[in-house]
């Protein structure tokens, strides 16, 4: 026994030391990619042309002030409901094994696509006048999306679309009674602080909830309507 070659030995460890950033990226790839992410971002990125289109050739321009909302809202609505559904992960979250990143992973993921939906939005709003402006447009979107991620952790994933369709619906009945409750935020003027509050409010609350708890799994083996959109 000799201790030839024992000078060579700590030049292992600078390699191991570069293989855990790839490592992680790579953690980050897996996670984004059993959600669904990507496929989401481009559905994002269809709803952003449908936006476009929709002001483009003012599909929206019948009625009054609350009519001309509907369009944008739903639009908005759907983008929320793709934000949600993509917290489903059909195989539910193996990710646990990672420990302590798994929160994390999930508050970038919704964090993201959210940022993803509103640059979308925001470039399908150049064709035209849209009720609000950005500021109204990125209320509606985080406050609706906080909707769906407050779904997901309640009834699972695959069916957070049902928080930002049934705030949808509340919504359009609201609009032609003229509410007065901030918490109806789509109805407020676009620099109206209340609104922006609650709208806030729900959005941490939702982002709070899937980071900290995550989708309920008890549905993650009936996947909903949107789930299948986007796999």
């Amino acid at each position: 026994m000799t201790a030839a070659g024992i000078d060579h030995a700590p030049a292992a460890a600078p390699a191991a030391g570069r293989r855990a950033p790839a490592a992680g990226a790579r953690l980050v790839w897996l996670f984004l990619a059993s959600r669904r992410t990507p496929a989401a971002a481009w559905l994002l990125a269809g709803l952003g042309m449908l936006m476009w289109a929709s002001l483009h050739w003012h599909w929206n321009i019948a009625g009054g002030a609350a009519a001309r909302q509907v369009i944008p809202l739903t639009i908005e609505a759907g983008s929320a409901a793709v934000i949600a559904v993509s917290t489903y992960g059909p195989f539910g979250e193996p990710e646990r094994a990672t420990g302590r990143w798994l929160p994390w992973l999930r508050m970038a993921a919704a964090l993201l696509l959210t940022g993803a939906a509103f640059g979308a939005l925001c470039a399908g709003a150049t064709a035209g006048v849209l009720p609000g402006g950005s500021l109204a447009l990125l209320r509606n979107v985080g406050g609706m999306t906080g909707t769906g991620l407050l779904a997901a952790a309640v009834l699972g994933g695959a069916f957070g679309w049902a928080g930002p369709i049934a705030y949808l619906l509340v919504t359009e009945v609201s609009l032609s009674g003229h509410p007065t409750t901030p918490w109806v935020w789509p109805a407020r003027p676009p620099h109206d602080l209340g609104g922006a509050l609650c709208a806030s409010a729900v959005f941490a609350a939702g982002v709070s909830a899937i980071m900290l708890l995550g989708a309920r799994e008890t549905g993650r083996d009936s996947p909903g309507p949107l789930s299948r959109w986007i796999s």
